[in-house]
């Protein structure tokens, strides 16, 4: 969650100030900023989460997004840059990863829906939510917090927070709710202006000292660690290799670029290439080509992209511990 450059070396000095913030993570220093939230109702064990580090909204989420068309865009954005894409009762925008890494939350409205646009770059998970829970519609803001390396947003409306991997409610008022996710891709800029011309795109906030296009976390997919190192592993796989997961159940990224398209009961995965890894090298630009995929159910009416999330192995091990990895 720290905006300093994650390069492989730095991750043990990670580790170390992990150890120093987690003494600070506890519910009488929490309380001290968090007067709204109830910590007595929480869905999870406190000690689960940690500080990454940072206060809240250190890291800023977007509340009044700019949106623009996709001529100007295409003078801004790389034709492999990942976007997040969504559609909305008919109406369809990209969200650039290049954004989201520094801001990780966008509060929007898509097709009349109130939306929360989010990514994790610890965990690499793009997930879109809608905003509204219990007839309430929330704005969501960074916490500062981690549980297994993921973002902990919160609600501003009651200061509950919730878990960004899955959309569960951890602690607060909210802490036995859940968000409904949208289903979503990520994929190249150039494959969605092709798909959706007519589309708009996320454009970046002015005001905010951001360098978009680089990637803070420079080496991270390739280190031997995640951001918190004791997060527990999966036998057989690097903690942070690419694995697509729906559900319970996952499949990695080097299996699907060997099989190129899988088949799986009611599920068809596809990879290509030509998308960029935001968590590569320092400038986005210059990253290697990991390639995107889509994910789409068989139902009556044909093929329909279903939920699903291109995350680290680590992370698919730490919220389903009983789910299956193929490799």
């Amino acid at each position: 969650m720290s905006m300093f450059k994650m390069r492989v070396p730095v991750l043990g000095l990670v580790a170390l100030l992990l150890t120093v913030f987690a003494a600070e993570a506890d519910v009488d220093l929490w309380e001290k900023d968090w007067r709204k939230t109830d910590f007595s109702r929480h869905s999870v064990d406190l000690a689960e989460i940690v500080t990454g580090g940072i206060k809240r909204d250190v890291i800023p989420a977007i509340d009044d997004p700019t949106i623009g068309d996709l001529e100007k865009a295409r003078l801004v954005h790389d034709a492999r840059e990942p976007v997040i894409s969504v559609t909305v009762n008919g109406a369809t925008r990209a969200y650039p990863l290049t954004v989201l890494m520094w801001h990780e939350i966008v509060n929007d409205t898509l097709g009349g829906v109130p939306i929360a646009v989010t990514f994790c770059a610890l965990c690499n998970t793009s997930i879109v939510f809608d905003r509204r829970v219990d007839y309430q519609v929330l704005d969501f803001g960074t916490t500062g917090n981690l549980r297994f390396s993921d973002l902990v947003m919160y609600d501003r409306q009651t200061e509950s927070w919730w878990q960004q991997f899955t959309g569960a409610g951890l602690v607060g008022k909210y802490s036995e709710a859940s968000l409904s996710i949208i289903p979503s891709r990520v994929e190249p800029f150039a494959v969605f202006a092709d798909r959706f011309p007519d589309a708009d795109i996320l454009e970046r906030p002015q005001g905010f000292p951001r360098n978009y296009g680089v990637n803070p976390y420079a080496g991270y997919d390739t280190a031997d660690e995640p951001f918190i190192p004791d997060v527990p592993k999966v036998d057989g796989i690097a903690p942070l290799a690419y694995v697509v997961a729906v559900g319970n159940e996952a499949w990695s990224l080097d299996l699907l670029r060997r099989e190129k398209q899988i088949e799986a009961v009611d599920l068809v995965i596809t990879w290509e290439p030509g998308q960029l890894s935001v968590l590569d090298v320092s400038y986005i630009k210059e990253s290697r080509d990991i390639g995107y995929v889509t994910v789409q159910r068989r139902t009556p009416a044909g093929l329909a992209d279903t939920h699903h999330d291109m995350t680290f192995a680590f992370a698919f091990n730490a919220f389903h511990p009983d789910g299956t990895l193929h490799q």
